[in-house]
């Protein structure tokens, strides 16, 4: 799938604007939404150069991003298995041990990438290095019962700083 099976363009407006022209203007991320039903729905998200969509989950979904054009930095994680919580910490501070999944840059064309609930970096996190859009299948979507939840990345040593530990993330 690529830009022209949903009418975008390279050639439109927005995806000539400079960096220098984009942070004249609010980092105004926009979504669109194409189709949705109780099983699943497609998205295209709009995001200017340097606006970012915070890290965060889709929970008990399998997602397809598909980045159609621009380029884009990645950042993503799954949770450590078994459970490591931070030392100090309890299930209930809600610092739990995660591994990086990815950490790169992706340009258009690309290939898919496929988050599942528990696998394949489903709390992630986007950041815009040129106007960009994503195209996401979600399924199930989102509803009132099922919401993301947004994250703070804090490196290991942040929260146990002996060097004798693995190197994990939160």
């Amino acid at each position: 799938m690529g830009p022209g099976d949903v009418n975008l363009s390279a050639e439109q407006n927005f995806f000539k604007a400079t960096d220098a022209a984009a942070l004249q203007h609010p980092l105004t991320i926009t979504r669109t939404t194409i189709y949705t039903c109780t099983n699943f729905s497609i998205v295209i998200f709009f995001l200017p150069p340097t606006a970012v969509i915070p890290l965060h989950n889709h929970p008990g979904m399998t997602v397809f991003s598909k980045l159609l054009l621009g380029s884009l930095r990645i950042k993503s994680y799954d949770w450590a298995e078994p459970p490591v919580f931070a030392a100090g910490s309890t299930p209930d501070d809600h610092l739990r041990l995660a591994e990086v999944v990815v950490d790169s840059g992706f340009s258009a064309p690309s290939d898919t990438l496929v988050l599942y609930p528990a696998a394949g970096g489903n709390m992630h996190r986007f950041t815009a290095a040129t106007p960009c859009a994503i195209l996401d299948v979600l399924g199930p979507p989102y509803s009132e019962d099922r919401d993301c939840t947004y994250y703070q990345d804090f490196p290991y040593s942040h929260c146990c700083p002996s060097e004798s530990q693995p190197p994990l993330q939160l």
